[in-house]
């Protein structure tokens, strides 16, 4: 049997459901092939979404017309908003989800979503003419044709699973491993190599003495990770916190000897931020207690997932282990925590639309890419589903910069430095992190994505509310005087130093101690002026309060941004024979030669490509 698509998706994971919604929404006809409709969008490890710097991607996929933080918050168990008590820069919203109704939800979203099919089949073999893709072959002899196709397969290409000597091969427990894909794509002159990743043990909570842990409740305000959609509406959940002791780390030690990290059974790099505890004990031998989380699965269900228990030891070794700890001394385990090696494709292979510099129309995302986490597999699967649909119909690819989003930055890293590790997502890896903050990918994103198509009008108009509300807010607090006799007394209960002259609204905002909530406390028409008829009127007082409150530092950041752009407006794609440039470095040469950077700036980000090898570049091109 033969069927024809604009774009084919092969895999039902993070970033296999946002490239698929997102093509199929920009018009094209998308077929997502998966091998199992009752595990898409599946949460392999912890059934949680966002974190440190992941909650902004999961805000800007949203922003971009997204569903990742649409179905967050209609299946949130508890919602945190992180690093509250820093700057915004780094606040990142996290929501522990159920994983169940996770599931469902993103069937129903893509079940709804025109121009959208599911097959479920497995993709056994990549369909090339004249350099390029053009469908693929499954294993029950179908084949799909498609303008574009996005490889979106996770852990499963060549997936091995590993409990301690124990190895069987498989892409998520229980899952089947897919075979002959990765070499049908290799033997075209994509590069390949092998990653590993873990996950923890699962804990039947009715075992569990929660009287010895500390309780982690979430928040209860108005946060939450869409812009639209309905507020958190299942039943909140605490979670637990505990920590490992000396009798732990022992018995986990009597065993490294029988550990695939330690014995030589896994080759593979393992995600450094997100180690096993084996890998912890090895790695900080003086510690003597590593922090545990134990988080619920769903509402209705009484699994429960272990965070930073990560392991891949042999099962025998990994239970008695845990029952040293006070809380888990009856403990009862429904799966022991394994490891998985899958075969990933050099992303410095691709170009910023997560097109193959060598195959084309042909596109890769998620873990495919090197990364780790459904976060960042979202971002890269709803820019990969964006360009597949352009490139459709011929467009100019959708780039985002650095100074445009997390995703940009994201994205920039893989194609321009690649990987020797799973990559993961932080706010350090940002260097316009003040412009990227959570509360505003809204701004940055949501007209790009509304001319796009993939945002829609009910998205744009919410957006157009939102920023006349904010401005609003905004000229009031410019315009609005005030005079030090009436106000200085209750600036001084409030612990700042009282004025000498008068001044407007928007001078007091500045400062450390004050904000629009506790200053409508003391002006009666800013609290009228709070009390606004739009909905989330709470994120629009948020919004206005950081702009005004940070204008400084985000004017500076901007400035500097657009000096970068100068850079990053120099085309030199194709204008260079790298190899016959001596004035520039062996190494600078050979990485140049490698990447084929688009731009100057691109160029300047290649590790091993220094300064003075782009002022050689800059001299050259002046001729």
């Amino acid at each position: 049997m033969k069927f024809n698509y604009d774009v084919i998706v092969i895999g039902g994971g993070h970033a296999g459901c946002e490239a698929a919604a997102a093509s199929a929404n920009m018009g094209a006809k998308t077929c997502l092939v998966t091998m199992d409709m009752n595990k898409i969008g599946q949460m392999s490890c912890n059934p949680a979404v966002g974190g440190i710097a992941k909650g902004q991607i999961v805000r800007e996929i949203d922003a971009l017309g997204g569903q990742m933080g649409l179905v967050t918050d209609k299946t949130a168990i508890q919602f945190r908003m992180l690093n509250i008590g820093k700057g915004p820069a780094v606040w990142s919203p996290r929501a522990q989800c159920d994983r169940g109704k996770f599931i469902w939800e993103w069937r129903t979203v893509l079940d709804n979503t025109p121009n959208l099919k599911i097959w479920q089949d497995q993709a056994d073999k990549l369909l090339v003419e004249n350099g390029e893709a053009i469908g693929v072959h499954t294993i029950w002899g179908v084949e799909l044709y498609a303008k574009s196709i996005i490889v979106t397969a996770g852990t499963f290409l060549n997936g091995l699973m590993h409990i301690g000597r124990k190895m069987v091969e498989g892409g998520r427990c229980a899952e089947p491993a897919v075979h002959n894909f990765t070499e049908s794509i290799t033997r075209w002159g994509i590069t390949s190599a092998r990653m590993k990743t873990g996950t923890p043990v699962r804990i039947d909570k009715r075992s569990v003495h929660f009287e010895d842990m500390d309780v982690q409740d979430g928040d209860s305000d108005f946060h939450q990770f869409s812009y639209m959609g309905p507020h958190r509406v299942l039943q909140q959940l605490p979670c637990w916190t505990t920590y490992t002791n000396k009798e732990v780390h022992d018995t986990l030690k009597e065993g490294l000897a029988d550990s695939p990290l330690f014995n030589g059974q896994i080759q593979s790099t393992g995600p450094r931020y997100c180690p096993s505890i084996e890998t912890k004990l090895v790695t900080f031998p003086d510690k003597e207690q590593h922090p545990l989380f134990l988080e619920p699965e769903g509402e209705d269900t009484n699994e429960m997932y272990l965070n930073g228990f990560s392991s891949s030891m042999p099962m025998d070794v990994q239970l008695n282990a845990i029952r040293k700890i006070r809380a888990f001394r009856d403990v009862e385990i429904y799966r022991p925590g394994y490891a998985i090696e899958y075969d990933y494709f050099d992303p410095t292979q691709l170009k910023h639309s997560l097109e193959s510099k060598i195959i084309k129309g042909l596109f890769f995302a998620g873990q495919v890419n090197g990364t780790t986490g459904y976060e960042e597999a979202g971002g890269q699967g709803t820019i990969a589903g964006i360009n597949a649909a352009i490139y459709c119909n011929n467009g100019e690819p959708f780039i985002m910069k650095r100074d445009e989003s997390y995703i940009g930055v994201l994205i920039d890293d893989l194609v321009t430095k690649g990987v020797d590790e799973p990559y993961r997502m932080f706010t350090s890896r940002a260097e316009y992190r003040i412009l990227l903050r959570q509360d505003d990918a809204d701004a940055r994103l949501t007209e790009k994505a509304y001319h796009l198509g993939i945002a829609k009008r009910d998205r744009y108009d919410w957006w157009i509310q939102k920023k006349q509300a904010v401005d609003e807010l905004i000229q009031f607090c410019e315009q609005m005087p005030i005079k030090a006799k009436d106000i200085n007394s209750q600036l001084e209960a409030l612990g700042t130093t009282p004025l000498r002259a008068g001044c407007k609204l928007i001078d007091l905002i500045a400062r450390p101690h004050l904000n629009l909530q506790n200053l409508a406390e003391i002006i009666p028409a800013l609290k009228e002026k709070l009390h606004m008829p739009e909905n989330r009127k709470e994120e629009i007082a948020e919004a206005a309060e950081i702009k005004m409150k940070y204008k400084g530092y985000i004017e500076r950041e901007k400035i500097v941004a657009e000096k970068m752009h100068r850079l990053e407006n120099i085309k030199i794609k194709g204008r260079f024979n790298y190899a016959e440039l001596h004035e520039i470095s062996t190494e600078g040469r050979q990485k140049l030669a490698k990447i084929d950077p688009e731009t100057l700036a691109q160029a300047s980000r290649i590790p091993g490509v220094s300064p003075s090898d782009i002022n050689v570049l800059l001299v050259l091109l002046g001729r």
